[in-house]
């Protein structure tokens, strides 16, 4: 299929009724405002720091071993 040359500005676009409000001019669109994350819990840290002291006796146990 050949396309035939560009010859023109495009035509201007108009709302179709029932559709979509029209997207702002920009780089951006509007969106819900993201939730605060909720504070990490001691229940978390002890999770945490239990891990860590797993892998570092693993590791010491490697390196000595």
């Amino acid at each position: 299929m050949r396309e035939r040359p560009h010859d023109g500005p495009l035509p201007a676009a108009h709302p179709m009724p029932g559709g979509r409000p029209p997207q702002p001019d920009g780089d951006r669109v509007p969106c819900p405002a993201r939730l605060a994350r909720a504070p990490v819990s001691r229940r978390q840290y002890a999770y945490g720091a239990t891990i860590a002291v797993v892998v570092l006796v693993l590791l010491v146990l490697g390196v000595l071993g």
